[in-house]
């Protein structure tokens, strides 16, 4: 049986936008393991209760039920131990939870504010209240005002990502020659991006844009495959 994953999705449930379910599907098909993809939407807390918590990615392997990102890469690591390695050791282990962190404090927040609006308009209409009140709750304003300025955060937000854009003009993917999760823990939030908002979160001549669109290719298109907001 493959595993299941349980993806966050909007109105259209081909509409798959979470950047940590992104992460997940993109380790999924590092690994070369057969998976199958459940829409969730936030307002379905039911659907997932057997896991002991509310929120996805979560994903069923066999008897192993694991929530969040970080640990299901951990897992798929330990239990996969002949497929393509996720971390390539203790060392990229490591340094992928710094990846992680920056991405969680940095460019996730600098991405929600650009696309936050973005965001709720492509939900089911079940969704939009949960959405509205619990993001202006905790960003303290209208999801109108949060993103009203977003044409000059979106330059603040551009420089942010100069240890990455260095990065990436000395080597094609952040693990090196090759793609590993510390790519796809960054992947994830512009893909979220991509697939939530016509908005350009990216210039078109940035080196992360070039890396980011390895990584659409990467795995026969498989992230490609879901199609942008403008599309």
């Amino acid at each position: 049986m493959p595993i299941q994953l349980y993806d966050l999705a909007g109105a259209d449930p081909k509409r798959r936008f979470s950047p940590n379910c992104w992460r997940v599907t993109m380790a999924l098909a590092h690994k070369g393991l057969a998976f199958e993809t459940i829409p969730w939407r936030f307002t379905d807390k039911p659907a997932i209760a057997f896991s002991g918590q509310g929120n996805v990615p979560l994903i069923i392997d066999g008897d192993a039920v694991v929530p969040d990102s970080w640990e299901i890469a951990r897992h798929l690591e330990a239990a996969y131990p002949d497929r393509p390695s996720l971390f390539g050791g203790p060392a990229g282990h490591a340094l992928s939870q710094f990846i992680a962190n920056w991405t969680d404090t940095v460019v996730h927040p600098g991405v929600a504010r650009l696309i936050l609006l973005d965001i709720h308009d492509m939900l089911a209409e079940v969704d939009k209240a949960y959405f509205r009140s619990s993001r202006e709750a905790r960003y303290g304003r209208s999801l109108e005002a949060v993103v009203a300025d977003r044409d000059v955060q979106v330059i603040e937000f551009r420089k942010s990502l100069s240890p990455l854009r260095r990065t990436l003009d000395r080597q094609p993917f952040i693990a090196g020659e090759h793609p590993a999760f510390a790519d796809y823990i960054v992947f994830g939030a512009f893909q979220w991006a991509r697939t939530a908002s016509t908005f350009a979160v990216l210039t078109p001549d940035d080196p992360v844009s070039h890396w980011r669109d390895r990584l659409l290719d990467a795995f026969d298109g498989l992230a490609r495959a879901t199609p942008s907001r403008g599309e």
